[in-house]
This record gives C-alpha cells, sequence and structure tokens, in this order.
C-alpha cells in the first residue's frame, strides 16, 4: 500500500493474454483492426439482448485464455461485471466457464475494478492466474437505463452511446513465467477510487457526472505513486467522452495539474468517429474493456507505448434513483500497464 488508495505491485503480476469482442458499429469504428473478433448480428444467435451480452464477455473471456496459453481449468478466480440488473451477463458467463467468481458492479469502471482486484490476487499470492473480465450491449442497456432503441427517443448531444462488446484479461503472479519476454506487459500499480457526487442529476450528461471523480483518482495516483502525468506515454479515461473529457482538463487545470492533449485520451472518445450521429461517444462496461484489451494492447506490442494508465469510471445510479431525481454519485479506478 502507497497512501490511502494506491497499491504498488513489486514484483508486478503479469498480464498474459486479452479479448476483446465487440458490435458491428465498433467494428466500423476507427479502432476495427485492433478488435480480435467483430460481430455483425447484435443477437449472436441468441433469443434476446441480453444473452447475446453473455455470449459476448464468454466469448472475451474464451480469447484472453486461449492468448494467455493456459487451460481455462487453472485459473484460480474469475472477476467480472456488467449493467444489468444483478450483473446476470457476468453471473451466466460465470456459470458457463466454471472458474471460481466475484461478481461486480462498478458500472462503466468495471474494467479497471476487475483487472486490479486479478492483480492484486495474483501479486498477493491469493490466485496464480486471474480472470478480469467486463461487457455491455447497447440493446440490453439503453431499454434498462434510458428508452429501447426501437422507441427511437431524441437524443441531446451530452449523450453517449453505450458500446455493444466485452473485454478480458487474464493476470497470473510475478513468477509464472520463468523468463517473459522483453515486450511483456506488467501490472504495476493500481488506485482505488473514492466516490464523488457534485449533484449531476441528468441521465443523458454521465460524462459531466463521472469526470470529478477522474479528477480525484488522477490527483490521488499522482501524489500516492510519486509519479508526474509525463511519466506515462498515455493516460487513457474511460468513458468520458468528448463533454466529460473537457471537463477533466478544466478539473485538472484548475487543481494544478496540466496533461498535454497527446497524452491524453478517453476510450469514449477514441471508439467512435467523431460523427454527429455518435453524440458524445462510447460509454459502458465493454468501452473501456474493448479499447484497452483490444486497441491499448496491441499499440504496446507494436512499442508505441509503453507505459500506460487506464483511468475507468463509473456513474454509479439506478433506474430507480434516477426516478427519484437524485444525484449520480461517480468513481474511478485507475491501474497501470508497462512494459520494462
Amino acid at each position: 500500500m502507497q497512501g490511502r488508495q494506491t497499491w504498488l505491485f513489486n514484483p508486478a503480476p503479469l498480464l498474459l493474454g486479452t479479448g476483446s469482442v465487440v458490435g458491428k458499429r465498433e467494428g466500423d469504428g476507427p479502432l476495427s483492426s485492433d478488435f480480435d473478433v467483430i460481430h455483425k448480428d447484435p443477437y449472436l444467435g441468441q433469443k434476446s439482448f441480453e444473452m447475446a451480452e453473455q455470449k459476448f464477455i464468454e466469448e472475451a473471456c474464451n480469447l484472453a485464455v486461449r492468448w494467455a496459453n493456459v487451460g481455462r481449468d487453472e485459473i484460480n478466480l474469475h472477476f467480472s461485471g456488467d449493467l444489468q440488473n444483478q450483473i446476470t451477463s457476468s453471473s451466466f458467463t460465470a456459470r458457463s466457464l466454471g472458474i471460481p467468481y466475484f461478481g461486480l458492479f462498478g458500472a462503466c469502471s468495471t474494467s479497471v475494478e476487475s483487472m486490479q482486484l486479478a492483480a492484486l490476487a495474483a501479486a498477493s499470492g491469493g490466485a496464480r492466474l486471474a480472470l478480469a473480465s467486463s461487457g455491455s450491449h447497447t440493446n440490453a442497456v439503453e431499454k434498462q437505463f434510458r428508452y429501447p432503441n426501437e422507441y427511437g427517443s431524441q437524443k441531446n448531444e451530452t449523450t453517449q452511446i453505450t458500446v455493444t462488446g466485452a473485454g478480458a484479461a487474464v493476470i497470473a503472479a510475478p513468477d509464472f513465467l520463468p523468463a517473459p519476454p522483453p515486450d511483456q506487459i506488467r501490472i504495476t500499480s493500481a488506485t482505488v477510487g473514492r466516490i464523488v457526487d457534485l449533484n449531476v442529476t441528468d441521465p443523458f450528461n454521465m460524462g459531466a457526472a463521472m469526470a470529478p471523480a477522474a479528477c480525484d483518482t488522477l490527483l490521488a495516483h499522482f501524489k500516492e505513486r510519486g509519479v508526474r502525468p509525463d511519466y506515462y506515454d498515455l493516460i487513457l479515461t474511460g468513458d468520458l467522452g468528448r463533454v466529460g473529457s473537457n471537463l477533466l482538463v478544466d478539473l485538472l487545470t484548475n487543481a494544478g495539474t496540466f496533461i498535454p492533449q497527446k497524452q491524453l485520451n478517453d476510450a469514449g472518445k477514441m471508439i467512435f468517429s467523431d460523427e454527429p450521429k455518435n453524440l458524445a461517444g462510447g460509454s459502458g462496461c465493454g468501452c473501456m474493456a474493448v479499447t484497452a484489451c483490444g486497441h491499448i494492447r496491441r499499440e504496446i506490442a507494436r512499442g508505441k507505448l509503453k507505459k500506460v494508465l487506464l483511468v475507468a469510471t463509473g456513474a454509479l445510479l439506478s433506474p430507480l434513483t434516477t426516478q427519484q431525481q437524485e444525484s449520480i454519485p461517480g468513481i474511478a479506478h485507475a491501474i497501470s500497464w508497462e512494459v520494462f
């Protein structure tokens, strides 16, 4: 433990394998060549969008296990979450996989939350191998939190589009590989977020609700790890979208921290083109998951990045709290991927 919120892993656990599976809209976007699988059928042959979401997560998990070159029965723990009531997509995936399972709910921060806990387990001796996953499906999530897409409700420009997709990562104990390759990704630190709520109540502007939490976690990470923002080649938030990302820059500047534009990006901005039809960008449990486990992992493999800080944000609302006009609590969790 370093400070109040940050874990430093020394020796650092290993990121052995990842899987990323997306839908058609994501596959038509600027990151398409970096996803493992692109599905054109939103149902994936299932009878409901909820069952399709489960299949997205299950396929991403199986891909990560395969790329890690391990057996499913070797994995000790599985951490997973999604946006369905009672995280059914993740739990039904766990039923299929048969791996000891912790179900998580951190809204769109779940991708990094699951990796943090998997890394902690691997680093502390709680697991030799741990699996982290999360996913979302636009047709399943929109009808739960807003309106069904089929309804055709008009959306304003601050609205973000839920990503259809899932990402997964297999994380191993530091000594799992006797001779790790030179480009081996290691998980070196994690900062656990606090709830930050600045009384935003609009469920169609979640970037504004989550940006203060991203700022809080970033400031805590820099202070407690003892690094400057320029330590990292890339600081990737997800998913603030265009509105929340601009707000984050303002909040950091007001706090005396400046991060150059080329060094700071957001998964919600990257995953879709900036056409008006894509509104403020992407969101959902699958947004950071597929961007990190697909695009970022490949950018590291290409040698374009060596040190990346992933900061996944979540809006911890529910349909009921929205109906009761409660404000939206935000949270952000951070984890660092590094190649030495």
